[in-house]
């Protein structure tokens, strides 16, 4: 059966972007985008990953909370593949998840797999890791959600052309709560 041109369009688009991967932090890139004063919308953020980048996998690390079920379930249905860390709870209330370690194992564990990786963070952490996928042909691009707040680690010449900021995606990715119709039903 021949192809539609259109799609014949769409998958050569598709193969020059390749099987590309990303690995998110997602402590700072939640956290990033507050800073900004907008939510992120995890899910267009997926898309977007996807249209964008070309990412077909796309691993969110996250610190795992008891009763955060819904949400690491909506995590999973906007279609990330979630990596749990452990958090632990201190006596003045606050959880710490820290998860840099897992990132840079599982981006290593995948390599392999992904013809080009995208490191969504600006934690300076992971610069051993992008200066390694820099020199091996694997970095495609360091997406840091906050342009004014990020590592310097991050802002040596060497990787500044695989700097990508998420400042300015408010309105392509920011989460918009569904307003109820006049009969109090949810529009959408």
């Amino acid at each position: 059966m021949p192809t539609h041109p259109r799609n014949a369009m769409y998958n050569k688009s598709m193969k020059k972007k390749g099987n590309n991967y990303a690995f998110i932090d997602s402590q700072n890139l939640n956290l990033s985008i507050r800073s900004l004063g907008w939510k992120l919308d995890f899910a267009r953020f997926r898309v977007y990953l996807k249209e964008k980048y070309g990412v077909g996998k796309a691993f969110l690390f996250i610190g795992y909370i008891e009763g955060n079920n819904e949400l690491y379930k909506s995590l999973q249905s906007a279609g990330f593949i979630c990596i749990f860390k452990p958090t632990l709870e201190y006596k003045d209330g606050t959880t710490k998840g820290n998860v840099d370690a897992e990132l840079v194992l599982h981006t290593m564990i995948e390599y392999p797999n992904y013809d080009k990786a995208v490191i969504v963070s600006g934690d300076g952490d992971f610069y051993c890791l992008v200066k390694h996928l820099l020199e091996q042909g694997k970095l495609k691009n360091i997406l840091i959600p906050n342009q004014f707040s990020f590592s310097a680690l991050l802002k040596f010449k060497v990787l500044r052309s695989y700097l990508r900021f998420m400042n300015n995606l408010e309105i392509k990715l920011s989460y918009k709560k569904k307003r109820p119709h006049k009969d109090n039903t949810l529009q959408g």
